[in-house]
């Protein structure tokens, strides 16, 4: 019986470690199924912020076609032009003794040309009275054979000198479009951005003359997270405003191109805005506020006729 009551605290206590060993135990509930669906932006958001560069699409570095030295510069750094505008020279005084000495000689070769048709029309009619003089039996056949052999000289030496005025022509051509390159000319409207050479400097072919950037029309650039991917569409109107100059004044710009694909790196997506209208506070490569209002769920979007 002594025994009995010795074992009995014993079993009280392994059963209390055993309801704290199972109260331990954490319970495992089912977790729900991870979401595949495309993201799409919050219910509550209405807007988006972001910034970008303002750019233009015409915009570039206007480079030496021919080797030469600059003889002139006709504009400057800030300056305005208009297509095709002189932007400055090349030195082309050996060009246009060249031009003038292949002028020369196309006149020359024309020249020519009209003295064998000329001399091909007596010919003509030297045969043509042969033959009537051999049929009258005046002349021998000899006689006759020889006009006729002069007729045929003459022709070959119109095909000659018809060959020689071509190829003097395009030799006049080829001068002519040398010195076309000469004349380094503005490719659009716009503004004189840079100039990197100045009078006297010697340049190749392909160094940089001058940097020619245009003012119109502006566009805006920027990035939206995979999440906004369909929530900004082609002719949607975005608003763009200056970050230091002028941020209380705002511009309209039309969406005119989102990119189809995502950027894996940044898991961005890039759109491109055009500014609609007058901007007079901003320029090119200035940092843009953007401002896109998102469509509430389930409403689908407004785009601007095309």
């Amino acid at each position: 019986m002594k025994r009995c009551f010795q074992i009995l605290p014993m079993l009280l206590m392994a059963l209390v470690l055993s309801a704290c060993d199972s109260s331990d135990q954490p319970t495992t509930a089912s977790q729900p199924a991870a979401n595949t669906t495309a993201a799409s932006p919050p219910a509550d958001e209405k807007t988006f912020l972001t910034t970008g560069p303002i750019v233009v699409e015409n915009q570039i570095d206007v480079l030496a076609m021919r080797a030469g030295v600059v003889s002139e510069i006709q504009v400057d750094t800030g300056k305005a032009v208009h297509k095709n505008d002189l932007l400055a020279m090349l030195d082309d005084r050996q060009l246009v003794a060249e031009r003038d000495a292949a002028t020369a000689k196309v006149h020359s070769a024309e020249a020519n040309l009209q003295d064998w048709e000329a001399e091909t029309g007596v010919a003509e009619s030297d045969y043509k009275r042969a033959l009537a003089m051999r049929e009258a039996g005046i002349n021998t056949q000899q006689e006759t054979e020889h006009a006729h052999y002069k007729l045929i000289g003459s022709q070959y030496e119109i095909e000659k000198a018809k060959q020689d005025l071509t190829n003097s022509r395009d030799n006049l051509r080829s001068l002519e479009l040398e010195l076309e390159k000469a004349r380094i000319a503005a490719p659009f409207d716009g503004i004189v951005a840079r100039r990197y050479v100045r009078v006297g400097q010697g340049v190749a072919v392909g160094d940089r003359l001058f940097w020619v950037t245009a003012v119109a029309p502006l566009q805006v650039k920027f990035t939206l997270p995979e999440r906004l991917l369909g929530a900004v569409k082609a002719g949607q109107t975005v608003s763009v405003s200056s970050s230091d100059i002028s941020p209380a004044a705002t511009h309209a710009a039309k969406v005119i191109d989102v990119s189809p694909v995502v950027d894996p790196a940044s898991g961005t997506i890039e759109v491109l805005a055009q500014i609609q209208g007058a901007a007079s506070d901003l320029r090119p490569g200035m940092l843009a506020n953007i401002r896109i209002d998102l469509p509430r769920a389930g409403t689908p979007h407004t785009e601007l006729p095309r």
